[in-house]
Order: C-alpha cells, then sequence, then structure tokens
C-alpha cells in the first residue's frame, strides 16, 4: 500500500500526553473534542486532518466504548468471508455482507486498520468512489496517527497502539512480512521483521493502555492476520 500519510521521519513525533490528550478532547470549546470528531469520522462529509485523527485515535483511550480486550465477531466475520472470496471478482452478496459486517465491528474497534482496507475494498468494487475513498483516508489516517507517536525504532521512541493488532497491521501496511512479537518490558514489545529492511530489525510498540483496560480474567489472544487470500494493503483511487 502507498499511503499519503508523511513518515516518521518527515514530520514532527508528538508522545501522547494524556493530559493534554484528556482536556483537548473533553473540553467543548477545543477543536479536537472528541464527540465532533467522531462524528465527522462516521459521517464522513468532512475530511480530517491529521492531528484530528491523531486526538481521535488518543482520545478512544478516555470513551466507554474502548474495550481493547472485547470480542469482535463482527470482525472475525468480515476475515471469513473474506476467505471465501476471489479478491478479484467478488460477488455482490459477498460485498454488501463485508460492509454490514464492518459497520458493525466499528463499534467495537472503529479504528481497526484491516477492517477500514476492506470497506474500502468493498466499497470500491460496488463502484462507490465517494465511501471507497473515506476509508482509504480512514485508514490512511489512523496509520498517520499510530506514526506521528513516535519512530518506532527504539525501546524510547515506540509507537503507541490502543489495541495489539494495530502494531501487526501498522507493520504490515509498510510492506514488511513479521515474526511473533516479543515482550521487552512491561510497557513495550518488539516485533521483528522476517528479514532486516531498510537498515530495519523491527519496531517497537508501547502497549501500556491496553493493559490498563484488561479485565483480570481475560487471556490476551493476539490476531496477525492482515493478509487474506490475496487482499493486501493496497493504494485506492
Amino acid at each position: 500500500m502507498t499511503t499519503t500519510a508523511l513518515s516518521a521521519q518527515e514530520r514532527e513525533v508528538i508522545v501522547p500526553n494524556e493530559d493534554d490528550i484528556l482536556a483537548k478532547t473533553l473540553s467543548t470549546a477545543s477543536p479536537y473534542y472528541y464527540t465532533n470528531l467522531m462524528l465527522k469520522y462516521r459521517l464522513g462529509t468532512e475530511s480530517l486532518s491529521e492531528l484530528e485523527y491523531y486526538y481521535l485515535y488518543y482520545g478512544f483511550l478516555y470513551q466507554e466504548q474502548y474495550k481493547p480486550f472485547a470480542e469482535n465477531t463482527a470482525l472475525d466475520s468480515m476475515l471469513t468471508i473474506m476467505a471465501d472470496i476471489d479478491p478479484e471478482r467478488p460477488t455482490v452478496w459477498q460485498l454488501e455482507a463485508l460492509i454490514e459486517r464492518g459497520l458493525e465491528a466499528m463499534e467495537v474497534d472503529p479504528f481497526n486498520p484491516k477492517m477500514l482496507n476492506m470497506l474500502a475494498y468493498a466499497y470500491g468494487c460496488l463502484d462507490d468512489p465517494h465511501r471507497e475513498k473515506l476509508y482509504f483516508d480512514h485508514l490512511n489516517g489512523i496509520l498517520s496517527a499510530i506514526e506521528m507517536s513516535g519512530t518506532g525504532l527504539k525501546e524510547g521512541d515506540a509507537w503507541h497502539i490502543l489495541m495489539f493488532s494495530h502494531a501487526y497491521d501498522m507493520v504490515a501496511s509498510k510492506g514488511y512480512t513479521y515474526g511473533e512479537a516479543r515482550i521487552i518490558s512491561r510497557t513495550t514489545e518488539f516485533v521483528p521483521l522476517m528479514r532486516k529492511q531498510d537498515g530495519i530489525k523491527g519496531f517497537y510498540f508501547d502497549y501500556s493502555r491496553v493493559y490498563r483496560n484488561k479485565p483480570d480474567d481475560v487471556t490476551i489472544k493476539r490476531d496477525r492476520t492482515w493478509q487474506i487470500n490475496g487482499l493486501q494493503p493496497q493504494e485506492y483511487k
């Protein structure tokens, strides 16, 4: 996938500051007031800036809907549907089912990159360029927000994520193949590349926000799937 977002080396790194994010997303006078940001995100009638995506993503931490260990059966259904799709010749029924399940999946994880990628794909195949671009822009915006939080190249400069799967999706979106994540510390994991590329051995992710919301009786399950039957992260027109 070729994204329109700037790389971490080309933009200012803004490490998520909890006081700043909380203040700006709770204030009705702020341009980043969360209710308004989420409304813009869901309606798709206005484009969001990089900073709006940034506060939208990290502000989700403070919303009642943020439950990183909740089961997302609708997303599981999307993956099952994609497993049966010929990406070059999908049926209308399959595409409509993908969209229906995708809108349900957004209620659990509104920023899941795989889901956004599949929604853009489905709308594109149904010849709906407006919604195709909307979800492609959302995909780029969320990946950009994560990338803005650090360089990902060392433990002290990790990318900050709200869901474990977002780490794998972030690496996959850059075209890298990767291995199993390794826990580096109580707040950081390292996702190694299968082979060193561009001088990079892997990327570091701060998962501390995920564990803040972990119920005591939950067993961690990590989803590593991005490519499903040849549907790669891709560029949409």
